[in-house]
């Protein structure tokens, strides 16, 4: 029996690799449209689309975004500002994008846009603090999926959401896990509906990278600006020194963070381009042997690895 089962797990590597060297023909011919393309991700990837001769919609929130990008790009690419908290942006966007691809309908929609401050202990921020993270991370990325839905089934394409390892496991407070587990949720839901459509919907679920999202001095001013905005009686509930420890634990994320950006635009592009894409891709080695397989460890234990580098509230037991 055991034997068996040690045999099934080569098998099914080899399975799997022989299923994602299928590539997609007349690549040439697709739409993609990709959102966050003033940097990181999605900035990444639309330049390595438009170099495999894909017509790139690039979706930044910035005209200076935009026009950096042109510059490195060639004139397939086309941007458009969107700003996905802005449901008037929105259909501006698909209407646009209506207007470019014609009968062809879009390929490919990369939902990339994504910001992770404020982030801080939940106690001391805001509902509105929550508030603007979900607003970008989940209900941004819905809206612009569901009204972009017409096109993509239209072309018997792709959804390409971007969730996170904070999408199977919460790894801090504030509405980033949070935001990320119902992009999670949603991305289920969507590709069971979508199926007999043709359409098909990948979740990219990356580690830590160095992008905006993990950038050091912006956790630290997040925490520093929700400590000062708290009350008198939270500020000495955990205490000077659990703030400071935590400012100082903001630095540990920078070994974890890796910079080569193409191992998570790969899983993407795969995910546009194979015949047989995945359901989900894990992007980095701390997403795959480490969060992953930590997410399906039990809770009591869970806790208690995540809680090993948490300091200790003054008034706490």
């Amino acid at each position: 029996m055991w034997v068996l089962l040690l045999l099934l797990v080569p098998l099914s590597l080899l399975y799997r690799w022989y299923k994602d060297r299928y590539i997609l023909e007349n690549l040439t011919d697709k739409y993609v449209l990709i959102t966050g393309c003033d940097s990181g991700f999605g900035n990444l990837l639309a330049r390595k689309l438009d170099r495999r001769g894909l017509h790139v919609l690039a979706a930044c929130l910035t005209d200076r975004g935009a026009e950096e990008l042109k510059k490195q790009t060639s004139s397939r690419l086309q941007t458009v500002l969107l700003d996905v908290t802005d449901s008037n942006s929105v259909k501006s966007a698909v209407k646009w994008a209506s207007q470019t691809v014609g009968d062809k309908g879009l390929w490919g929609l990369v939902n990339n846009a994504g910001i992770s401050f404020p982030c801080a202990p939940n106690e001391w921020l805001t509902k509105e603090d929550f508030i603007k993270i979900v607003n970008v991370n989940l209900l941004g990325l819905v809206d612009v999926t569901i009204n972009m839905l017409h096109l993509i089934r239209k072309a018997r394409g792709r959804v390409v959401n971007i969730a996170s390892v904070a999408g199977r496991i919460t790894i801090s407070g504030g509405g980033y896990c949070m935001s990320k587990y119902g992009v999670e949720s949603f991305s289920d839901s969507l590709r069971r509906e979508m199926r007999p459509f043709g359409v098909k919907v990948s979740i990219v679920e990356p580690g830590f990278f160095k992008t905006q999202l993990t950038n050091t001095d912006l956790i630290k001013q997040s925490l520093e600006k929700a400590w000062n905005n708290t009350t008198e009686e939270i500020r000495q509930s955990y205490g000077q020194e659990y703030f400071k420890k935590s400012c100082e634990a903001s630095q540990t994320i920078v070994p974890l963070c890796k910079e080569d950006l193409s191992l998570v635009t790969d899983c993407l592009e795969h995910a546009l381009t194979a015949v047989y894409p995945r359901t989900r891709y894990s992007a980095g080695w701390d997403a795959k042997l480490l969060f992953l397989p930590l997410s399906y460890f039990p809770t009591s234990l869970v806790d208690f690895v995540l809680g090993i580098a948490n300091p200790k509230p003054a008034q706490g037991v």
